[in-house]
């Protein structure tokens, strides 16, 4: 069984001002993009990733393709596409974390196709994880949803919706929850995200009313808050020596992802899913989410540095 991950690449890049000349900015380039990220650190964990994403011919979707191979993804679901990749030009704080502005227009992440997503065969997928800029820019949000339909009869649905106040309104999020609500089975948000969504209480209230069994909210050094059918728990992040957050909330959906597989659990609406097995899955999450803090860029670990002592505290991004 594998997880299929669908949504965008993004060319993360960020100021370098050891390499620029006089008179010029010059920049580094990282592959990223949420869904992405996501499928990279689900198959260096262990797990069968396959990416379902449109990747473009130019430069940045060679560097894409790279970075999926090297690192185990399954490619054969990837549509070649004609349009340019999507470039979001990353600015860290003084702790590490990104804002971006991006480059999106016309690019090729949006273009989805009916026919492209209807010739998927969805055999073996024991879940779908989508999210971020994917499921609100069109006109490829309103087929990606017709294909979450599709998929929930067999699969997971999971979904980030990680919010772009700056490129999407989060009016459109909060006008497109219900939807994705009826179709999930697992939601998770950051901190900042829930800002734009409403209170805790709320949030979760609305979502299990619809059918969402587990909703997350990721609290960075504090690590993550989870709802099962209502029933609260926190798990804290490890102590870890940050270099930036990027993709850190990428690396604990995989995280979770992964380990929820290993139980057996995903294939379905996580119906036997207990307290216990989800602290322990959640454990595990924030500690591949903090390891992808030490490094720059989004940069999962492999399943090997998972063995590694992470002492338990404050001080991790999830």
């Amino acid at each position: 069984m594998t997880v299929a991950v669908l949504g965008e690449c993004v060319a993360d890049a960020f100021t370098d001002p050891d390499h620029a000349r006089h008179g010029e900015l010059a920049l580094r380039v990282i592959p990223g993009g949420g869904p992405a990220n996501a499928a990279v650190a689900l198959a260096r964990l262990g797990t069968g990733a396959r990416y379902l994403g449109r990747v473009s011919t130019d430069p940045f979707g060679r560097l894409f393709t790279e970075r999926l191979t090297a690192s185990g993804v399954d490619l054969s679901w990837v549509v070649t596409a004609a349009e340019p990749s999507t470039l979001a030009v990353a600015t860290l704080d003084g702790e590490g974390r990104a804002s971006y502005s991006f480059h999106a227009e016309g690019t090729a992440d949006w273009q989805w196709t009916a026919e492209e997503l209807a010739a998927v065969d969805l055999g073996g997928v024991a879940a779908v994880h989508t999210g971020s800029l994917a499921l609100v820019r069109e006109p490829g949000a309103a087929r990606i949803e017709e294909f979450l339909a599709r998929a929930r009869p067999s699969a997971t649905i999971s979904m980030d919706p990680n919010i772009r106040p700056l490129l999407v309104d989060p009016g459109v999020y909060r006008a497109a929850m219900p939807r994705w609500a009826a179709l999930a089975d697992i939601v998770k948000v950051s901190e900042e995200d829930l800002a734009h969504l409403g209170s805790l209480d709320g949030f979760c209230a609305g979502l299990h009313a619809a059918g969402v069994r587990l909703v997350l909210v990721t609290r960075g050094a504090d690590g993550v808050t989870a709802s099962l059918d209502g029933e609260r728990m926190d798990v804290a992040a490890p102590v870890v020596e940050v270099a930036d957050t990027v993709g850190a909330g990428d690396a604990f959906t995989a995280g979770l992802l992964h380990r929820l597989d290993s139980l057996g659990r995903l294939g379905g609406r996580l119906s036997t899913l207990g307290a216990a097995e989800l602290r322990d899955a959640l454990a595990f999450a924030v500690r591949v989410a903090a390891l992808t803090c030490t490094v720059a860029g989004a940069n999962p670990p492999w399943a090997a540095a998972l063995t590694s002592a992470v002492t338990t505290g404050a001080n991790g991004e999830a």
